[in-house]
C-alpha cells in the first residue's frame, strides 16, 4: 500500500470507509502485497478518490501512466461509461501481466487499453496524431524524475476542463525536507512549484495518501 502521512491506525479507519472498493480490487490489493515493491500500490482509500473524480468529471477518455499492477487503473476504468476507454502506459511485462488477469476479472479488460512501451513516447505519439484536446483525465504515478515531461504533454492532451492527478507528490514528507536533495525529491518539489503557480490550470495538493496534485486545465 502506498505510504501515507498519516498515523497507521488513522490511515486503516479512512481505508475502511472506501466502500466502493470491489473484490477484485481487494484480491489485487491481497496478491500485490506480497510483491517486493508493494509500497508502489495506492491504497482503497486514493482508489475511491481516482473513481470519484473520474465520474465527478464525467470523463469517458482517460491516460494512466505508471500501472504497475492495475489497481489505480481499475479504479479509473470502472467510472468511466462503457465506450469510454482507458490507455495505461508502462513498461514492466510481468506487472502488468497481473494487471490483465484483474482487469478481466473486473470485467473491465475491453474498457482499457495497456502501452508497453515509455511512456512518454506513447504521448508523443498521440500528439503527433492530433489527439490533442481529445482525453478528459490523466493519473500520473511512474518514475519521479519524468513527471514534468508527462504532465506537458497530458496537459496537451487534455481538453479544456479536463484533469490530471499526480501522485506521491508529497513524497513521504521529505518535499517539506530542506536537508532533502536527492533527484526524486528535488524534481517533485520543483515540479509541486510549478503547478501552484501555472496559469494554465487551476490546482490543488490534497493530503490524500503520499500527496495528490490535482491541476484543471483552463
Amino acid at each position: 500500500m502506498s505510504r501515507s502521512l498519516v498515523p497507521d491506525a488513522v490511515a486503516d479507519y479512512v481505508s475502511s470507509l472506501a466502500a466502493t472498493e470491489t473484490d477484485a480490487q481487494k484480491r489485487l490489493r491481497e496478491e500485490t502485497a506480497g510483491l517486493p515493491q508493494s509500497m508502489m500500490q495506492i491504497g482503497p482509500d486514493q482508489g475511491a478518490f481516482l473513481t470519484l473524480l473520474v465520474g465527478a468529471i464525467g470523463a469517458k477518455q482517460a491516460i494512466e501512466i505508471g500501472t504497475f499492477t492495475g489497481y489505480s487503473a481499475i479504479a479509473i476504468a470502472r467510472a468511466l461509461p462503457k465506450n469510454g476507454q482507458l490507455l495505461c502506459c508502462d513498461v514492466n511485462e510481468a506487472w502488468t501481466s497481473i494487471a490483465r488477469r484483474y482487469w478481466k476479472e473486473a470485467g473491465l479488460d475491453k474498457r482499457i487499453e495497456l502501452k508497453l512501451a515509455p511512456a512518454l513516447e506513447t504521448l508523443e505519439a498521440l500528439i503527433g496524431k492530433g489527439k490533442e484536446g481529445s482525453f478528459d483525465f490523466a493519473f500520473i504515478d511512474a518514475d519521479k524524475t519524468g513527471y514534468d515531461a508527462y504532465y506537458e504533454a497530458c496537459l496537451k492532451l487534455l481538453r479544456p476542463g479536463g484533469l490530471i492527478a499526480l501522485d506521491n507528490m508529497l513524497w513521504g514528507g521529505a518535499v517539506a525536507d530542506p536537508k532533502a536533495k536527492d533527484k526524486d525529491t528535488a524534481a517533485i518539489r520543483a515540479l509541486n512549484e510549478k503547478i501552484a503557480n501555472d496559469p494554465r490550470v487551476d490546482a490543488s495538493l490534497v493530503t490524500v495518501g503520499d500527496g495528490v496534485m490535482l491541476a484543471r486545465k483552463k
